[in-house]
């Protein structure tokens, strides 16, 4: 049995790739591995005191409880991401659920390495809506560490093109 990594950003189009991911891994009897990649914010921080303000206790001076917010946020969009989906296409599929901390492409790359199959939108949370592949996308497709599968946005794949 092998494994179909999917990656999620709470996107429209990833929960579009996340859809068909599920079918897939029902069709091959694979184990199904949903990836959110997060980068906590560089915040500066301001020394307690300065100006009268203090350093809410979050901003710790290394950051673990930060750190621990963060990835709980990252979670939570992995969770969300699966609420979504029609509760009875993943009965009896194996999910892992993963939340990892690194750029999207590299995290989603070594995610795939030991995998069957790489699965992600066209498009996510990045600004360029003109752009036929999101950087991404893109990324994976040109650095492959197994065969890719990129989904256009659900709107251009429920619409007929006119010719």
């Amino acid at each position: 049995m092998g494994t179909i990594v999917v990656g999620v950003d709470g996107s429209p189009g990833s929960d579009a790739a996340l859809r068909w991911a599920v079918g897939e891994a029902r069709l091959r009897g694979s184990t199904l591995r949903v990836v959110h990649a997060y980068q906590p914010p560089h915040v500066p921080l301001a020394e307690a005191g300065v100006g009268g303000m203090a350093v809410p206790a979050v901003f710790t001076e290394d950051g673990e409880e930060f750190g621990r917010v963060v990835e709980g946020q990252a979670r939570a969009i992995v969770d969300g991401a699966l609420r979504r989906l029609d509760d009875d296409s993943t009965q009896g599929l194996e999910i892992e659920r993963v939340a990892a901390e690194g750029p999207a492409t590299e995290t989603l790359i070594e995610a795939a390495r030991d995998a069957e199959l790489l699965v992600v939108g066209s498009r996510g949370r990045g600004g360029f809506l003109g752009l036929l592949l999101g950087s991404v996308s893109q990324q994976c497709a040109q650095h492959p560490p197994c065969p890719v599968v990129i989904l256009p946005p659900p709107e251009e794949a429920a619409s007929p093109t006119a010719d």
